[in-house]
């Protein structure tokens, strides 16, 4: 019989299906009931915090508790800071309690997972984790290279490869940011996390990364994965399996071998891998001068394939070409991971489902015979390389999302794959100089979210130390941050900072959010008399 063929179309409305239940994985689009549980326990939290914030004169109904997110990009140790002090910023306007999720890639992750050790980091002051990682961001990385480390790092992968996963220089990247992070060896696992959303008492972690193909760009094959501490899954397909089964072998939905669970290190490797480069991302490095922020509205570099035109005339590429497409899109390294999915395949008619084509947005979609080569192993890098944005998983209907509070901004894709987002439409001035804060909605547009925008830049900062509070003469060069220019001490490739510059990018993300403290009310109070408008 060879391999299961099944129809996506069917078997992911089937959830009542014997054989579905039977299974190790989980088939459906639906949220898992761990997440569904959760909710409920966490709508007590935003409820509770909304009435305080806005004094309102009663109990908000679950139907009117809005979901509010926050979605964050990458860029290491600029990126874990600035999410420090983000959160700091929520914490003092009592607006942390308000959020139901919080995702994450590259260096974000580094906070998250920092912050979901202790399992009601968001119910305490944050100082203690903030020094925390300012001891790590400023200490000497020399260490990091000695024989000592070293010796441990070849323990580590050959413990893991015994194991039985398969091994790459991203696993060695991994164990190299557990030293950045941490003073000694970091035990705990993603699935452990569930112990800080047993109550409701923090927002949902969600890691994002991408799934790639050998010769194919990111812009011509990618696939959203997202991890929580209960799933991990493939958006387009609606596949999860079980935190701790990831990196399991899997037959046909059937679990054949469990590997034990991957520590975060590893994890965070991949998600922050930035060894995944390849020639065409070093080419796009050189013309914009920030790494893993390619601007979204390029066309792929690579020509359009014969096989994508109308005419479907599909002329096989040559030796030449084939060379050359795999020197610009091989990858010096990517994390490999057993696939869940192996012993499935595709039915011709998987485009019939709306939820598949929400996410179906990659080259081999124009040849769904191609989709029947499925590969032992999933190949997995940092979703920066795509579009450096955490942003996806939190776009998914079922999650129901009113208000995003975005530190950056990926629109464009969105649109084009018709999933709802408003319209981000910014004058010629504020491209040249953005502003601290925008709010984006489009109240037409059914299921589409409020869009807070918060690109971290250095405007009124630099004149005041809080919010309308200036600065005296003496105190102007706190307010001075260099955080573009090839020379920047935040650049993405910096592994230590002076204690000086790790205060002044705390200090300035958390200005911008108690700075725009108003327009993020306004969003939360829009959002809520839209959900009683929909009571009604």
């Amino acid at each position: 019989m060879g391999v299961l063929i099944f129809n996506i179309c069917v078997c992911f409305y089937l959830s009542n299906c014997s054989c579905h239940r039977d299974l190790d994985m989980r088939f459906g689009f639906n949220l898992c009931s761990e997440e569904m549980a959760f909710l409920g326990k966490r709508k007590r939290y935003v409820a509770s915090a909304l009435k305080n914030v806005f004094h309102l004169p009663h109990d908000l109904q679950d139907q009117e508790v809005p979901v509010v997110a926050i979605i964050t990009t990458g860029g290491g140790l600029k990126s874990m800071t600035g999410l420090y002090g983000s959160l700091m910023g929520l914490k003092k306007l009592n607006l942390l309690d308000c959020v139901t999720y919080i995702s994450g890639l590259s260096g974000t992750t580094w906070t998250m997972a920092n912050l979901y050790r202790d399992a009601y980091w968001s119910q305490k002051d944050l100082d203690s984790h903030i020094s925390e990682a300012q001891k790590q961001a400023t200490k000497c990385k020399m260490g990091c290279f000695s024989m000592d480390r070293m010796k441990y790092y070849n323990k580590q992968l050959c413990q893991r490869k015994e194991e039985g996963y398969r091994t790459s220089f991203i696993d060695l990247w991994g164990l190299m940011i557990e030293y950045l992070l941490n003073d000694g060896k970091d035990p705990h696992k993603l699935s452990e996390q569930q112990e800080a959303l047993c109550d409701g008492q923090n927002p949902l972690p969600i890691y994002v990364s991408v799934c790639v193909r050998d010769s194919y760009s990111t812009n011509d094959f990618k696939e959203w994965v997202e991890f929580t501490p209960y799933e991990v899954g493939l958006l387009k397909y609606g596949a999860f399996v079980r935190t701790e089964h990831f990196g399991s072998e899997f037959y046909m939905g059937r679990l054949l071998k469990k590997l034990p669970e991957s520590r975060i290190c590893y994890l965070q490797g991949m998600w922050s891998s930035i060894f995944s480069v390849n020639l065409l991302q070093i080419w796009g490095l050189s013309h914009t001068h920030q790494f893993l922020s390619l601007p979204l509205d390029e066309d792929p570099v690579l020509p359009t394939r014969p096989h994508e035109l109308r005419t479907r005339v599909y002329t096989p590429p040559g030796p030449l070409s084939s060379a050359l497409r795999g020197a610009l899109t091989d990858r010096f390294s990517v994390a490999q991971h057993h696939n869940f999915l192996n012993g499935y395949q595709l039915h011709n008619n998987y485009m019939d489902n709306e939820h598949f084509c929400r996410w179906k947005d990659t080259v081999l979609d124009a040849r769904p015979n191609q989709l029947m080569e499925n590969p032992g192993h999933l190949g997995m890098i940092d979703a920066g390389f795509f579009i450096n944005t955490s942003s996806a998983p939190l776009l998914r209907p079922q999650r129901e999302v009113d208000v995003i509070i975005y530190l950056n901004k990926a629109y464009k894709y969105y649109s084009e794959q018709k999933i709802p987002f408003p319209t981000i439409s910014l004058t010629d001035e504020d491209k040249k100089n953005l502003k601290e804060c925008y709010i984006f909605q489009d109240s037409d547009l059914p299921g589409c979210p409020i869009v807070i925008f918060l690109p971290l830049v250095n405007d009124t900062f630099q004149e005041y130390k809080a919010p309308g509070v200036k600065r005296c003469c003496s105190e102007m060069e706190e307010g001075q941050l260099d955080l573009t220019s090839c020379c920047s001490p935040y650049c993405m490739f910096s592994v230590r900072y002076t204690d000086e510059n790790y205060r002044k990018l705390l200090n300035l993300s958390e200005y911008n959010i108690l700075n725009n403290s108003q327009m993020i009310m306004q969003a939360l109070q829009t959002a809520m008399q839209r959900r009683r408008q929909n009571m009604c």
